[in-house]
């Protein structure tokens, strides 16, 4: 059976040319064809599919390493961000670590801020001691005396040196020789003056010289009194100053307590650190737009008119004003001023009148005060006379008993380690004071272990035990020879 295919036309002038007819027989060649060529390819298939295994494992190959490639490279960009982790933590800890040192430091600031503060408001009712004010009045005062004289003044008769006799006696001789020889100068003067001084007899010169004995007890009389109040004055400071110094301590220490009670409540308010004013002074006159002013704020404050409001209402009709309308303000400014000067003469007489009792008083408290610093002398050299005597008698019993014989003391472990540590101290520490050096010793010989210190005790034990031998020896022979 024959199988025809037709030829299927398509539309337009393209079109596809029709299928040859196919017979049977060749439909069957063709077949037979097919079935040889497939068997051929089997038989040829084996030998293909090696080459492709071998590609197919070159390229399983390649693939396995570009894979092991990319996670080399994963593995690395993973270390790496990793790297960047830590860095950034790191930095952050850091700068919690600055905001939180940052933040102690803040805290330290503001509490020391707070203890200024506190200590400025600190007003301690401590006065400066009275013989410090006096004297630094006193000073004063010399001060403006001095600055007043230049240096020209001179000091009064209780103060100035006694001349020598031989001076006392130029003083009366000297108009004399000048009447006697008006030309001649001073050097000629001076040595006519000197010869005749030489050849005065004792009995001559004796007044002189008793005049300048007698001047010369005085002046030093008033001198040492002077010396001697001032010292006892000092005295006095000082233990004023202890006393001073001791209050100002309680009171500060009471404020810093009340100040740390109350630190955690609501701060309290502030003094007014102005000073007040006195009371009985005058107050200073209005002037004639004041006067006017106030009898005007009544009715504005009425029209409920605010201070500002007020000055400017008050200000453009005083400007507006003529002078005619001013003048019955002007005649109460000008009573209001005479009265005020009134006022102030009085006050000003009255304020004289104060300081110059207040001088008084001063001046007789400053007598109390050198009578006491003068009992406090007194007391203060009794002391010393007496702790000085002490000291004599015993150092006189002591050499009354002295016995070159007797054996000596030696020197303890505590002397033998105070020389090693003074000459070691002494090397470190070159210009170090006495007082230092000692304090410094004995801290080192406080701090010694039980060890050590027993080394110090086996250096002085062979002398100790020679002298406690010796002193048995020693005593021997003087209980024998008693």
């Amino acid at each position: 059976m024959a199988t025809v295919a037709a030829g299927i036309k398509r539309g337009g002038g393209r079109g596809r040319k029709a299928l040859v007819a196919v017979l049977d027989n060749e439909a069957n060649i063709s077949a037979g064809d097919l079935s040889a060529s497939s068997a051929q390819k089997s038989k040829r298939a084996p030998a293909r599919s090696g080459k492709a295994g071998k590609a197919a494992a070159a390229a399983v190959v390649d693939d396995v390493a570009e894979l092991q490639g990319m996670l080399e490279r994963l593995r690395l960009e993973k270390e790496k961000a990793e790297e960047m982790v830590r860095e950034r933590d790191e930095v952050i800890r850091k700068k919690e670590e600055e905001i939180e040192t940052k933040g102690k430091e803040q805290e330290r600031l503001q509490a020391e801020l707070r203890k200024v503060q506190r200590a400025k408001e600190f007003k301690p009712t401590v006065s400066l001691p009275l013989v410090k004010s006096l004297l630094e009045k006193e000073q004063d005062g010399d001060d403006k005396g001095k600055k007043k004289k230049k240096g020209k003044g001179k000091a009064g008769p209780e103060r100035k040196k006694p001349c020598p006799a031989y001076v006392l006696w130029i003083k009366d001789q000297w108009v004399e020789i000048k009447k006697e020889n008006p030309e001649a100068d001073f050097k000629e003067v001076s040595n006519t003056l000197g010869a005749k001084w030489k050849a005065l007899g004792a009995e001559e010169k004796q007044p002189y010289e008793e005049r300048y004995r007698q001047e010369k007890e005085a002046y030093l009389q008033v001198v040492g009194q002077e010396k001697r109040e001032a010292e006892a004055m000092k005295l006095l400071e000082e233990q004023q100053m202890q006393w001073t110094a001791k209050e100002l301590l309680e009171q500060y220490l009471k404020f810093r307590q009340e100040a740390e009670e109350g630190d955690g409540g609501k701060k309290g308010k502030r003094k007014n650190s102005k000073k007040d004013k006195d009371p009985s002074k005058p107050k200073q006159p209005m002037s004639a737009y004041f006067v006017y002013s106030q009898e005007r704020r009544a009715a504005l404050v009425a029209e409920k008119k605010n201070v500002p409001e007020i000055g400017k209402i008050t200000g453009e009709e005083w400007k507006n004003m003529t002078e005619a309308q001013k003048a019955p303000y002007q005649e109460v400014a000008n009573k209001q001023k005479e009265e005020y000067h009134k006022q102030m003469e009085v006050y000003n007489q009255k304020k004289t009148e104060e300081a110059a009792s207040l001088e008084k008083e001063e001046e007789e408290q400053k007598k109390i005060m050198k009578q006491e610093a003068l009992e406090l002398l007194k007391k203060k050299e009794k002391t010393v006379n007496i702790i000085k005597k002490t000291k004599e008698k015993r150092q006189m019993k002591k050499q009354e008993n002295a016995d070159p014989n007797r054996p000596k003391r030696p020197a303890s472990s505590f002397i033998l380690f105070s020389k090693e540590a003074r000459k070691q101290l002494l090397e470190e520490r070159s210009g170090i004071n006495n007082s230092t050096l000692n304090a410094l010793i004995s801290v080192k010989w406080k701090e010694l272990s039980g060890e050590e210190r027993q080394m110090w005790n086996d250096k002085a034990a062979p002398a100790m035990a020679a002298y406690k031998k010796e002193m048995e020896e020693y005593t021997k022979a003087h209980s024998s020879s008693a």
